[in-house]
């Protein structure tokens, strides 16, 4: 019966409510926690997350400061290239120019050469021609003196007459010749 009774006196306290020694122990053990977390785990979590934080915001600028010196470097990539295209363009323009200033050149001295063989072969011909008409007016005097002086009976042996009438011979022939090759 006893057992009855003590059965009887713990259902009279309802195990909803707390007691007050069991929320006044609760509240110790949470404040004590508290104070643990606050004091000693709260600041190392802190820390670790300003830390990693940092690490973050780090690798974000470093990755930024990247794309700016790769942006940079591109500009300075693409500068040069349109400098040595421009370079290039330049270089061909220049060489044109040189093989054009060469060509004129050759095609100047090829004429001044073609011109001074042509000279010098029209030299020539008058230096022919004229040991050719030495030579002929030389025979053709010989021979007009003979003839004239079969013709005319007189010797003609004389040097300055035959001289004389070969040189008024060949003026009057030159005389005739000059009116057919104009």
């Amino acid at each position: 019966m006893y057992d009855i009774l003590i059965l009887a006196a713990e259902e009279k306290h309802n195990p909803v409510v707390p007691q007050i020694a069991e929320v006044i122990l609760g509240l110790i053990a949470f404040l004590l926690l508290f104070f643990v977390i606050k004091k000693f785990v709260s600041p190392r979590f802190e820390a670790l997350y300003a830390e990693r934080t940092a690490k973050i915001e780090g690798g974000i600028e470093k990755a930024e400061q990247a794309q700016a010196e790769a942006q940079r470097t591109l500009e300075q990539y693409k500068e040069q290239l349109a400098e040595a295209r421009a370079e290039a363009a330049r270089i061909r323009d220049d060489a044109r120019a040189e093989g054009l200033q060469i060509i004129e050149e050759l095609r100047e001295q090829a004429q001044a050469e073609s011109a001074r063989i042509v000279a010098q072969g029209q030299h020539q011909l008058d230096a022919q021609r004229a040991q050719i008409i030495a030579e002929l007016r030389a025979d053709l005097g010989r021979t007009a003196v003979e003839l004239a002086s079969k013709v005319v009976g007189e010797s003609l042996e004389d040097e300055a007459r035959r001289r004389g009438t070969v040189d008024r011979f060949l003026n009057e022939l030159d005389a005739v010749a000059a009116p057919a090759n104009k």
